[in-house]
C-alpha cells in the first residue's frame, strides 16, 4: 500500500496520536512525522470528549515517544539518523489542510478562530490571485484541538504560488488599510523566548532574521504562519534516490549565492565562499538545509551568514553523484545567522 502525505498534513493512529507530517520524502510503508499532540487525563485541549496535551520541543517529543511509544522510533537506513516514523498499517486518519478550508467554506458551523483562518485564507487566496485549493489551513485547528489563543497555521502549495503569497504578504504588512500587521518588539520578544528553548540564538541576531519575515504576523490581533510547500507535481524524489552520511557537526560560514528555495519546507539556501570554523575540517559544504519552518527565509542572496548543524554526504543513488551539506534544526544548538 503507497500513501501520499507532505508537509502540513496531520495523521492519528490508532491509540489516538496525532503527529506533524514533515518533509515530501517517505519509506513506502510509513511516514516521517514528530508527534504533537497526545491523550492525556490533564491535557488543556478537549475533542469529542477526550483531553489531550501538546508536546512542543523537539527533545521532548523524542523523549515521549521513547518513553511510552517507542515503537515509533526507528533507525532509518536512508537518512542515518534516529527517526519517528508511523507506518501506515498504524494510521487511523490522515488529516488534508486543503479539504479543512474547504469544509469550513461550506458554511459547517465554526468559532471565532476558525473564522479568522478562513478569511485569512481566502483573503489570500485573492489577493494573490491563487486557486482556493492551493492553500489550507493546518495546525490544531486541523484536527479540532485549538483553543481561542492559538495560531492560524495556513499552507500554501506550488513554489509560484508561494512566491506570489509572499510578495501579496508584504504587500499587506505595509498597508496600514489592512488586517495584517508585522510583529512589533514584544511580538518578537515573545517569539524568542518560545524559541530559544530549541534553538540557541541571542536576541540581537533573532530579530535581524525574524523581523522581516512576511509569512509571520498578526491577523485581526492573532498570530499566523503560512507554510509553503512544494506541490505534488514539483516533486520527483523518492525514498532512496538520495542516501544521507552523517558525518558529524560543524560551523560554518558562508555566502548565500541562490536563496529561491528559502521560502520553503524543507528549506535550502546554496552557498559559496565556505569556511568551516568548528568541527569537520576539509569538507566542500555546498547547501544549508532545514525542515523546520523557523529557518525559512533566514537569508537572502549575496548575505554572509554563520550557521552551525549537522554535516550530510548527500548520494544520489540514480547518478552516483555526491555533494555535502550543512542540515540545521535537530538540535538545540543549530542555529543560522547574518554575519
Amino acid at each position: 500500500m503507497t500513501l501520499k502525505t507532505r508537509e502540513g498534513d496531520l495523521i492519528e493512529t490508532l491509540e489516538g496520536l496525532i503527529f506533524d507530517v514533515k518533509g515530501l520524502v517517505h519509506p513506502q510503508d510509513r511516514v516521517v512525522a514528530f508527534i504533537r499532540y497526545f491523550r492525556e487525563a490533564r491535557g488543556d485541549r478537549v475533542r469529542n470528549g477526550l483531553s489531550y496535551g501538546k508536546v512542543y520541543s523537539l527533545s521532548n517529543r523524542y523523549a515521549l515517544l521513547k518513553q511510552n511509544y517507542p515503537q515509533y522510533l526507528v533507525l532509518d537506513p536512508v537518512f542515518d539518523e534516529r527517526m519517528c516514523e508511523v507506518p501506515i498499517n498504524c494510521l487511523k486518519e490522515i488529516y488534508d489542510p486543503i479539504a479543512k478550508l474547504q469544509q469550513l467554506e461550506k458554511g459547517e458551523s465554526m468559532d471565532a478562530l476558525e473564522s479568522k483562518a478562513l478569511n485569512l485564507g481566502l483573503l489570500l487566496g485573492e489577493k494573490a490571485g491563487i486557486r482556493r485549493n492551493s492553500i489550507g489551513i493546518s495546525g490544531s485547528i486541523l484536527v479540532g484541538l485549538h483553543r481561542a489563543n492559538s495560531d492560524l497555521d495556513l499552507i500554501v502549495y506550488g513554489s509560484a504560488n508561494c512566491r506570489k503569497v509572499n510578495i501579496t504578504l508584504r504587500k499587506m504588512l505595509n498597508d496600514p488599510d489592512s488586517a495584517l500587521r508585522p510583529y512589533d518588539s514584544s511580538d518578537l520578544k515573545r517569539l524568542f523566548d518560545f524559541r530559544s528553548k530549541d534553538t540557541a540564538m541571542c536576541f540581537e541576531d533573532f530579530v535581524r532574521t525574524e523581523s522581516r519575515k512576511a509569512f509571520q504576523g498578526k491577523f485581526m490581533d492573532t498570530d499566523y504562519f503560512i507554510r509553503f510547500v512544494k506541490d505534488w507535481y514539483e516533486i520527483d524524489e523518492k525514498y532512496g534516490d538520495f542516501q544521507y552520511k552523517n558525518l558529524g557537526c560543524a560551523k560554518i560560514k558562508a555566502t548565500v549565492s541562490d536563496d529561491s528555495e528559502s521560502i520553503l519546507t524543507p528549506c535550502s539556501y546554496s552557498i559559496e565562499n565556505t569556511t568551516v570554523t568548528e568541527g569537520l575540517k576539509n569538507v566542500p559544504i555546498t547547501k544549508i538545509c532545514s525542515f523546520r519552518g523557523r529557518f525559512c527565509e533566514q537569508a537572502r542572496k549575496g548575505e554572509a551568514v554563520m550557521a552551525r548543524g549537522k554535516v550530510e554526504k548527500v548520494m544520489d543513488t540514480r547518478t552516483d553523484r555526491s555533494h555535502f551539506r550543512l542540515l540545521i534544526g535537530s538540535h538545540p544548538t543549530d542555529n543560522m545567522i547574518l554575519v
